[in-house]
């Protein structure tokens, strides 16, 4: 179990990837947090990053490792986020790293189909 202290440091963390803070969060990953660090509902710090529409936060997890093909608890992955909130440089992003259009549960194929994105299904198209 973790003492209070620990959990309020661990949502502080989770705060800087919604709200964009690349400088802290860099900081922090430079004294040894762990890239794929993930909170109670399975959001790494990438998918927060992606959800908020956050593209350096994006780049900056990306280029220290960040596991482009983690899901959530509810089996989405950091593409389908930046897909859903239309941030075409963290889309780009992702896909220059690796991330599988296909990938999740609505994957990003499906969520950009399913919202009716027709640039962000263009975007998804280009890579395949």
């Amino acid at each position: 179990m973790l003492d209070d202290a620990t959990l309020a440091f661990a949502a502080r963390v989770f705060d800087l990837a919604r709200d964009g803070d690349a400088g802290q969060l860099a900081d922090l990953l430079d004294g040894g947090l762990p890239v794929d660090l993930t909170n109670a509902a399975g959001d790494t710090l990438l998918v927060l990053a992606a959800y908020h529409a956050h593209p350096v936060v994006v780049e900056l997890l990306l280029t220290r490792g960040a596991d482009v093909s983690r899901v959530n608890d509810r089996g989405q992955t950091a593409l389908a986020a930046a897909v859903f909130r239309q941030c075409e440089p963290a889309v780009r992003a992702l896909l220059a790293a690796g991330a599988d259009p296909a990938t999740g549960s609505p994957s990003a194929v499906e969520t950009a189909r399913f919202f009716d994105l027709p640039a962000m299904s263009a975007l998804l198209e280009d890579q395949g």
